[in-house]
C-alpha cells in the first residue's frame, strides 16, 4: 500500500484522502495511519507546490552549479554538502558521478546575485576544487509536469 500512496501523492499531494482510499481500495482510516507513520519516518518529506514563475512577475534566477570537492577524512562528501545545503541560496545539493562530485541548484533574484553567490560563498569554500554555473533559461518539463504551452497551428492546409 506504501508504495500506491506515494506513487499517487507524488503526482498529486492534494489528493483528497477520501478519494485516495477509493482508488487504494482501502480504508480512510488506513490511509491517513499509514502517511502518518511515512511521515514520522522520514519517508514524506514534505509537500511542494510546482509553479510556472515565468507567468508571474517575481524575478527569479534559477542556477545549476556543478561542484569538484576534496572529500574530507572520514566524513567524505557529507561534511561539505552540509556546509553547502545550509546556505539559504540553495534549493538542493546531489552527490553525482561524473567528472563532478556535487550538484547544487539556487535561486536569486539577478544572474549578478547567483554569480556572486558563487564566486564569494560557494567557491571561497575550503575543499571546493572546482565549479561550473548552469543558468536555467527556460523549464519545459519539471517534476512531470510540461510546462511548454502547445501552439495550435491555423494555417490553411493546401493540398
Amino acid at each position: 500500500m506504501r508504495n500506491e500512496i506515494l506513487s499517487a501523492i507524488e503526482k498529486n499531494s492534494r489528493i483528497d484522502l477520501k478519494e485516495l482510499a477509493v482508488l487504494l481500495d482501502k480504508s480512510e482510516v488506513d490511509v491517513i495511519n499509514e502517511i502518518s507513520a511515512m511521515e514520522s519516518e522520514g519517508i514524506i518529506c514534505g509537500y511542494h507546490t510546482l509553479i510556472n514563475w515565468d507567468k508571474t512577475s517575481k524575478d527569479k534566477v534559477t542556477a545549476l552549479i556543478e561542484v569538484r570537492v576534496t572529500p574530507q577524512r572520514g566524513q567524505g562528501f557529507d561534511k561539505i554538502a552540509e556546509r553547502i545545503y545550509n546556505y539559504p541560496e540553495v534549493n538542493s545539493v546531489y552527490l553525482i558521478s561524473g567528472g563532478y562530485d556535487l550538484l547544487v541548484t539556487i535561486e536569486g533574484k539577478t544572474l549578478k546575485e547567483v554569480s556572486t553567490f558563487v564566486s564569494y560563498k560557494l567557491s571561497a569554500l575550503e575543499y571546493v576544487l572546482s565549479t561550473a554555473t548552469h543558468f536555467i533559461l527556460k523549464k519545459y518539463k519539471d517534476h512531470g509536469t510540461v510546462f511548454a504551452e502547445k501552439h495550435e497551428d491555423y494555417r490553411e492546409v493546401v493540398s
